[in-house]
């Protein structure tokens, strides 16, 4: 039987609607067979994720999802099959939480000069045990009547640019990628196209990113045109990277993004899960 894989995906230890066990079902019963769970900054989903794949049968790819930044641009740098125990990597991410936390205070008090009250303990209820990202806010937004749908919240407020929106310095990119390496992990350039950004300057990202240790860009994502996997294509080819597949999935509400719904990664593009290097699941007892 071919393997059918979801390198990307988000549980509720982030800005993912369903809980990590329910996130694993739901991708069994999409017929996925080999599942990333990379929820931004943390790994706290991973152990409940894993106790259900292995309940189903399911093969699971422990993950994460960084944010990085690289010449003042923030790119998202999934880590797959890492070691979610390594202390390099949890105290990196630690580093990162801490930054989240802050930027988190910082939009809620730029929503409440606009006359919104109560965002930060609102935000802060909604995520829980997870991390507060900038869905929440979107969420916060659409609930309150601010706006008609979570883009809109994007576009008129947390965008580059917009009202709400805090400038914040992650990690370096070589940072992140050597967090992952030292987890034992894969890194991989999430979603190359949605930045905006122009080819030639992609182009400047995906050089360091491989000159860092990064070995894997997604050539395949959810809601994708056949004309922008061939761009991911070139990336991938061009700068010697191995292709992955990601849907992104984050909530059952969003009809265009499903688990395991994904074009095939194309066939001159080396697939990433041939770097993923075998062992014991240290989640898994």
């Amino acid at each position: 039987m071919l393997e059918k894989y979801d390198l990307h995906s988000h549980s509720t230890a982030s800005d993912g609607a369903l809980p990590p066990a329910e996130l694993v079902r739901r991708a069994h019963q999409q017929g996925v067979t080999a599942l990333a769970l990379t929820d931004h900054d943390t790994t706290a989903g991973l152990a409940e994720a894993a106790r259900m794949a292995a309940e189903l049968g399911l093969r699971f790819i422990p993950g994460i999802e960084i944010s990085a930044t690289y010449a003042n641009q923030c790119l998202h740098i999934v880590g797959l099959n890492i070691d979610p125990l390594n202390q390099t990597l949890l105290a990196g991410i630690s580093r990162q939480q801490t930054i989240r936390d802050q930027r988190a205070i910082k939009i809620a008090e730029k929503l409440e000069k606009k006359g919104m009250a109560g965002v930060y303990q609102a935000v802060s209820q909604a995520a829980g045990t997870g991390e507060i990202t900038r869905s929440h806010f979107a969420d916060f937004l659409l609930a309150q009547g601010h706006v008609e749908t979570q883009q809109e919240a994007f576009d008129r407020y947390l965008s580059k640019g917009k009202p709400a929106f805090v400038s914040t310095q992650w990690a370096a990119l070589d940072e992140a990628v050597a967090w992952i390496k030292a987890a034992g992990g894969v890194a991989v350039l999430a979603h190359p196209l949605r930045y905006n950004l122009s080819a030639k300057w992609m182009g400047r990202a995906l050089a360091a990113f491989k000159q860092a240790g990064g070995q894997g860009v997604e050539v395949v994502t959810g809601r994708i045109s056949v004309d922008e996997i061939r761009l991911s294509q070139q990336f991938s080819l061009k700068h010697q990277l191995h292709g992955s597949v990601g849907s992104d999935f984050h909530s059952p509400e969003n009809q265009w993004v499903e688990l395991g719904r994904l074009a095939p990664l194309p066939a001159n593009v080396a697939p990433v899960w041939e770097l993923f290097a075998g062992g014991k699941n240290p989640l898994v007892h």
